[in-house]
């Protein structure tokens, strides 16, 4: 079987701990270089038998043997990146965030649109099999009408003062580093936008990045749904439904790799109560799909269009922590 050729701009953890490692399990893709900045990306070479090591990230783009690369650079670094990326006629998976706001992901539909490369925002969670047996559910009709969803995503940010989410400059805070999952998730399961956005946020007062938000956003097809997002609480993942006729819940939503990729879905309805364990490696399968749509030329199913939708409600609720009010989303 034919493999996409990868490479690694950069040895962010997230590179190191789960995505090269998707990269070394799936069945048409295969890593072929890293890039860095610093020396110490050479002894990656051996931990993950990647062939080639690039001292730049300029001359990892420039090289012929590269035919897609990942990008987990921090936030405010990723529209630069695409583009020269792009600009090389690299196809790209851009680590989430995919810039800071929706101009900017506009920026990246037109370069990676006029330069015939495919991109995809790395929402990794979206692969797993569980979020398509919630849809199953709700298309069953076995909880009724729609009528509210939350979605929470925590954990408690150690060693502050060197931590990039920290940073606002560098797109820090919970809402682009977390938040950002329930926006998608809220937006893609119940396949509807917000209409209006109000957001609650503590910030530090210190760097000025909110360390905690919750997000009230009203829909257009009328559902209410919350979303809870912070770096000083406990670690939790996980969201629920409620309908006019049953409820569910999802405990492990955006994280199952933290259990093995066993995902789980709590279902209370008129039929009684169950649990449903599903298994899946949701890096892999962002892999595998991103290169099949290299392979066979189609475009992922995640799209740039579905991106910046989930730009502009990023950007509706950091407007709406600046204005304290209410914001009207525009389409």
């Amino acid at each position: 079987m034919k493999k996409v050729r990868w490479g690694v701009l950069g040895t962010a953890n997230i590179a190191l701990t789960q995505v090269i490692p998707a990269i070394l399990r799936s069945s048409n893709a295969e890593i072929v270089g890293i890039a860095s900045r610093g020396i110490q990306s050479k002894d990656l070479l051996t931990k993950f038998s990647i062939p080639k090591y690039y001292e730049s990230y300029e001359s990892l783009l420039q090289s012929e043997e590269i035919e897609s690369v990942y990008i987990p650079l921090p936030n405010h670094l990723h529209k630069e990146w695409v583009i020269q990326a792009a600009k090389y006629g690299k196809h790209i998976l851009c680590e989430k965030p995919a810039s800071l706001t929706a101009e900017e992901s506009k920026e990246i539909a037109d370069i990676c649109g006029r330069n015939q490369v495919k991109f995809m925002e790395a929402f990794m969670y979206q692969f797993h099999p569980q979020h398509q047996r919630v849809r199953d559910i709700i298309e069953s009709g076995e909880i009724g009408e729609l009528k509210y969803m939350r979605a929470s995503f925590s954990f408690f940010l150690e060693n502050r003062d060197s931590n990039i989410r920290m940073r606002k400059e560098m797109g820090g805070g919970s809402i682009y580093d977390i938040g950002c999952y329930g926006i998608h998730s809220i937006r893609n399961i119940l396949k509807s936008e917000p209409a209006q956005v109000k957001v609650f946020a503590e910030k530090d007062r210190q760097s000025g990045v909110d360390t905690s938000a919750i997000v009230h956003l009203r829909l257009e097809n009328g559902v209410n749904a919350v979303i809870e997002c912070s770096m000083d609480m406990d670690f939790r993942h996980e969201y629920e439904i409620v309908g006019t006729k049953g409820h569910l819940k999802v405990p492990r939503a955006f994280r199952p790799d933290a259990t093995d990729g066993e995902g789980l879905i709590i279902v209370h309805s008129g039929q009684g109560f169950r649990m449903e364990k599903i298994v899946g490696d949701q890096y892999k399968n962002q892999i595998e799909h991103f290169s099949r749509a290299i392979l066979e030329d189609f475009e992922p199913f995640y799209s740039i269009e579905n991106t910046i939708q989930n730009m502009r409600i990023i950007d509706a609720c950091y407007q709406s922590i600046e204005q304290q009010s209410t914001v009207r989303v525009n389409g």
